[in-house]
């Protein structure tokens, strides 16, 4: 199967392809623009593999939680791309790519929502690289994260939420053993890649008009009311 990926979702962006049993990929730094960089990319890609996009079976994106412009950009350029070939579509949850990135074992996935909250998942990640997720995306402020149950095993904390928040967070989970903690760690198309060949052998491919962004939170922006209440609660938990 033959499956380009692309993931916006994040400061950087990446894109990738899946061909022939190999996985290649190209990202871009932040403040690059990921609208104008997605589409060379991903000519880039295809044109060093000798392919066009007619040769591909499916385009996959990073659906979110994530940046909303981001998400919107993923998803609009992955119907796009579609569209005009004729392909099928294969949205992969960006948390679900950040923890088969942060790489085997039980993953707590935490990204920055920014106005202080968290968007966050968890997953058991195997060797074979099956990312079984646990919990379902949601957010929520970090001092409100769901502990996750031990279940005699250690977690790998991956995202940067653990950057961010990364004091909130080590009191929330003062309880759970985590075995590592990757806050450099964030989502990228090899990883949506993989969950989208996985997922295009299952048979989730959809038709491109019924793809769209998973927000989990559909709030953009606090008002100024809730731009102070969110630094008094910051400056009060900095005392």
């Amino acid at each position: 199967m033959r499956l380009l990926a692309i993931d916006t979702t994040c400061r950087t962006c990446s894109v990738a392809l899946a061909a022939g049993g190999d996985i290649a990929w190209l990202e871009a730094g932040e403040g690059e623009g990921h609208a104008a960089r997605v589409l060379p990319m991903a000519g880039e890609l295809l044109a060093a593999a000798g392919m066009r996009p007619h040769d591909l079976d499916a385009v996959a994106f990073a659906c979110g939680p994530g940046a909303f412009t981001g998400v919107r950009i993923a998803c609009g350029v992955a119907q796009g791309m579609a569209f005009a070939a004729g392909l099928p579509v294969v949205p992969v949850g960006s948390l679900a790519s950040l923890a088969l990135e942060a790489g085997e074992g039980w993953v707590l996935a935490c990204l920055d929502a920014r106005m202080g909250e968290v968007y966050h998942a968890t997953f058991r990640v195997t060797g074979d690289g099956d990312c079984e997720p646990k919990t379902a995306p949601a957010v929520c402020a970090p001092s409100e994260l769901p502990v996750p149950d031990p279940q005699g095993v250690q977690w790998i904390g991956a995202g940067d939420g653990f950057r961010v928040h990364a004091e909130v967070l080590r009191e929330r989970l003062a309880a759970t053993p985590l075995r590592a903690v990757a806050a450099d760690c964030r989502p990228h198309a090899r990883s949506v890649a993989r969950l989208g060949l996985r997922a295009l052998a299952a048979g989730q491919a959809i038709a491109p008009e019924r793809a769209a962004p998973l927000y989990v939170r559909n709030k953009v922006a606090l008002d100024v009311g809730e731009q102070a209440a969110l630094r008094a609660r910051q400056a009060e938990g900095a005392r």
